[in-house]
């Protein structure tokens, strides 16, 4: 079995240390030597004629002073110079070590430049760490740039879309205000009209809020006990108006007194959303089907209604900021793309779990919660919801 730091990437680090600290013991050994042989035998008459040779006397004078200065504290010149030499040493082990700190701040700086990261073969983990946040951090900028411009797109469309039921309200209320004895039937048809272009326009101020709040408020969770058949039986009278439309309708599968912990709202709001997303797509004159099934420590909730599958492409990104089913700005159901991607956060933040399948017409969106609150990570969601 190997040690542990063998296998935590740094091994090839860690031996060259070794070694070179290893290496240290002889090297201390042999300087030790050298200053020892300086001060006895060949090497010591060789002093002795270089004291004699620089102070210009005789050989005798020149061997006094060497034993009096050098001999006679030999124990202590050897002490210095071990002392020297072991100082030494350890700058050269602490510059070794510390040649690598220079790399991974070399590297650094490559990462905020953008620059291509390269250091020695001992520090390929940490080269490939740090090329691997360059990677995710380039990846999230073209991201944020995407949803910007996405974004920038949709306000540009929305506000092209709400001039038109705008002028057209406008221009009919003008005609029901210029001639108030129209007859009854063509003010009828005029209110109508007026009515479908106000309520049209209300959803596309909506859109601007949605889009504002999706990146300017945070959000934080007040775990309530929520009873969800009560909730999921009050959604589907909330939107009976909007099914009601193409003749739709809403069929509860749920047991009776399912409880869970979490964000009242904040889960009312997910299931608005889905609902909200299946009324807009399904077939007319087909059902919506709530279930809700308990598990052993979550409850799942799938809602599944009729209509046009959602091609796998699609499929893949639904739950993305301003991803929409329907790129026509001109279709009644669409929206800023938004309802999923936040659905999906709240989910999250619940430490639960949302996914869709579509096949063969029919599409079903699940969401499993824990019956108990579990906060996560993410104390708030900087995404805002």
């Amino acid at each position: 079995m190997k040690i542990k730091w063998f296998r935590s990437g740094y091994g090839k680090l860690q031996r060259k240390i070794f070694i070179q600290i290893v290496l240290m013991i002889p090297g201390a050994w042999i300087l030790f030597a050298v200053v020892y042989g300086l001060f006895s035998g060949r090497i010591a008459n060789t002093i002795v004629h270089l004291i004699s040779w620089f102070l210009f006397i005789d050989w005798d004078s020149a061997l006094r002073i060497y034993q009096y200065y050098i001999r006679n504290n030999m124990d202590d010149l050897i002490l210095i110079f071990m002392g020297l030499s072991f100082l030494l040493f350890f700058y050269l082990s602490l510059s070794w070590c510390t040649r690598y700190f220079y790399q991974i701040d070399e590297g650094l700086d490559a990462l905020l430049d953008g620059r291509e990261i390269k250091l020695s073969k001992e520090m390929e983990t940490m080269e490939r760490k740090l090329c691997k946040v360059q990677d995710t951090l380039e990846k999230r900028e073209m991201e944020a740039l995407f949803a910007e411009k996405r974004k920038d797109e949709l306000v540009m469309y929305l506000a092209h879309d709400i001039r038109t039921p705008l002028t057209s309200v406008i221009g009919y209320l003008s005609l029901l205000h210029e001639a108030p004895d129209m007859p009854d039937k063509q003010k009828e048809k005029y209110v109508q009209i007026t009515l479908e272009k106000a309520c049209r326009l209300e959803t596309l101020v909506n859109e601007f809020f949605e889009i504002t709040r999706y990146n300017l408020q945070q959000t934080s969770l007040e775990p309530v006990q929520i009873d969800l058949s009560y909730m999921m039986m009050q959604m589907a009278d909330e939107f009976y108006p909007i099914l009601s439309k193409n003749q739709n309708t809403a069929e509860l599968q749920i047991p009776e007194d399912i409880q869970i912990e979490g964000d009242a709202a904040k889960l009312a709001r997910v299931f608005q959303n889905i609902l909200r997303n299946a009324a807009a797509y399904s077939s007319p004159k087909t059902v919506i089907t709530i279930r809700a099934e308990e598990m052993a420590e979550k409850v799942r909730i799938s809602f599944e209604n009729m209509g046009r599958t959602i091609p796998p492409q699609k499929l893949s990104v639904i739950f993305d900021k301003f991803c929409r089913l329907d790129d026509a700005r001109t279709s009644e159901t669409g929206g800023a793309g938004l309802g999923l991607a936040i659905a999906r956060e709240i989910v999250l933040l619940h430490g639960g779990n949302i996914c869709a399948e579509s096949e063969n017409g029919k599409t079903v969106f699940t969401v499993e919660l824990p019956r108990k609150f579990q906060k996560t990570t993410a104390a708030s969601l900087k995404n805002n919801i």
